[in-house]
C-alpha cells in the first residue's frame, strides 16, 4: 500500500505553520504566544506613554516630560514630549491589540531609535548602567511581531498583513527608523 503525502508535508516548514494557522478550527499555540508577547510589551509601553502624557505610574507628566526633552536638545521639548507620549501609548495600544501592527511597530522602533541616540547611548549597553539594552529589546521585539504577524489573536486576522512577512518588518522598521531620523534632525 503507497502512502500519499499531503500537500501540507510538502511544505517547507514556515508555509506549513502558516498553512495550519489558516485552516485550523482550534487556535495554536503560537497565537497564544504572540498573544502574550503583544500583551506584554504592548501593554508596558502604554504605561510609559501614560508616564510621559498623563504623570501615571509615577511619571512626570507632559509639562515636566517637556523640560526633560529640551534638555535633550529637542525643541520645543513639550511638542517632542507629546509625539514621544503618544507613540509610546498608541504604539504599545496597537501592538496589544494587534491593530495595525506594522505601524504601532514603527511608533515603537521610532521612539526607542530616539531614545537610544539622545538618552542610553552614552551609557553602554546594559541597563544597569543605564545603556541601550531595553530599547533594543523593545525594537526587536516590534519588529519581529510585524514580521511574524501578530496571530490569529488579533484584530488585524481580518487585514491582508495578519501572517506578517517581510514587508511588514520593512514598514515597521523603515519607518520607524524615516521617523527617528527626522526627529533627530530637528
Amino acid at each position: 500500500m503507497r502512502t500519499v503525502k499531503r500537500s501540507t508535508e510538502l511544505m517547507p516548514d514556515s508555509a506549513r505553520s502558516v498553512a495550519r494557522r489558516r485552516t485550523a478550527p482550534w487556535l495554536c499555540a503560537d497565537d497564544w504566544g504572540r498573544l502574550l508577547i503583544r500583551l506584554t510589551f504592548g501593554v508596558l509601553l502604554v504605561g510609559h506613554g501614560c508616564q510621559k502624557l498623563f504623570g501615571l505610574f509615577g511619571g512626570p507628566g507632559l509639562t515636566a516630560t517637556g523640560t526633560y526633552f529640551d534638555g535633550l536638545g529637542y525643541r520645543p521639548g513639550k511638542v517632542f514630549a507629546l509625539i514621544g507620549g503618544l507613540s509610546e501609548f498608541f504604539g504599545g495600544l496597537g501592538l496589544a491589540a494587534g491593530l495595525f501592527t506594522p505601524l504601532a511597530a514603527a511608533a515603537l522602533v521610532g521612539v526607542m531609535i530616539n531614545a537610544m541616540v539622545t538618552v542610553s547611548g552614552a551609557h553602554g549597553l546594559w541597563d544597569q548602567n543605564g545603556g541601550i539594552e531595553y530599547g533594543i529589546c523593545v525594537a526587536v521585539v516590534a519588529v519581529a511581531i510585524a514580521a511574524l504577524g501578530p496571530g490569529r489573536l488579533a484584530l488585524d486576522r481580518f487585514f491582508p498583513w495578519r501572517d506578517g512577512g517581510w514587508p511588514e518588518a520593512a514598514v515597521a522598521l523603515g519607518l520607524g527608523g524615516i521617523g527617528a531620523a527626522v526627529a533627530l534632525s530637528l
